[in-house]
């Protein structure tokens, strides 16, 4: 009896590990407007890109969707990277993130995070799924964050040479951390931040 008192007395308290947080709020702390301009500024090994991420086909209950959208901030109009991110709970505190490519030609689809009507026309039958490349997340309740990667060598990817690419992500409230490598056959780096990842910060961030 006096351990069910102690157990009912920590849980009013708080003092047990609260639940690990919903899918949902993963998609709100990914969702926005990101800029490294600050690591740039700082450090001339990496430039300044601005990374745009909005929700898209919100009336679909197999998501949440999200369109992807990167570019050098000097040419933000001609983004060098467009995506379709599926976000799934894998477990409590568990997350996959899926990544979708966009059919050809993908420039039309341009800026479709501040106007989703671009990509009404199509839907997640349109896409292509690179398999092997979705990043497991897990909620890190000590860090207030979600951490994780690609499965090893799983991401196929030819360019420059490579052979597999790996993607090492850790979402926060006020942003987030990636760093994608690729990697030829004999595991040496070909493309990628060489040094850590790339620091982007979100424009307006919302509470944890």
């Amino acid at each position: 009896m006096r351990r069910i008192i102690l157990l009912l007395v920590m849980l009013m308290s708080g003092r047990l590990w609260a639940a690990a947080p919903a899918l949902d709020h993963l998609r709100d702390w990914m969702c926005g407007t990101f800029s490294s301009a600050t690591q740039a500024a700082a450090d001339s090994d990496y430039f300044h890109i601005v990374l745009h991420m909005s929700p898209i086909w919100l009336e679909r209950a197999d998501g949440p969707w999200l369109y992807v959208e990167q570019a050098v901030a000097a040419t933000a109009d001609k983004p060098y990277r467009q995506r379709v991110y599926r976000l799934l709970q894998a477990g409590e505190g568990r997350f996959i993130s899926e990544v979708h490519e966009l059919p050809e030609p993908q420039s039309r689809f341009v800026g479709a995070w501040k106007d989703a009507a671009l990509v009404e026309a199509i839907g997640p039958d349109s896409l292509a799924q690179r398999k092997g490349c979705a990043v497991r997340l897990t909620w890190v309740e000590e860090s207030q964050c979600y951490r994780g990667s690609t499965v090893e060598d799983a991401c196929a990817s030819s360019l420059r040479g490579a052979a597999y690419a790996t993607s090492q992500v850790t979402v926060r409230a006020d942003g987030l951390d990636s760093w994608d490598r690729g990697y030829d056959d004999h595991g040496l780096q070909v493309w990628g931040a060489k040094q850590g990842p790339y620091l982007f910060r979100k424009d307006n961030p919302s509470n944890p």
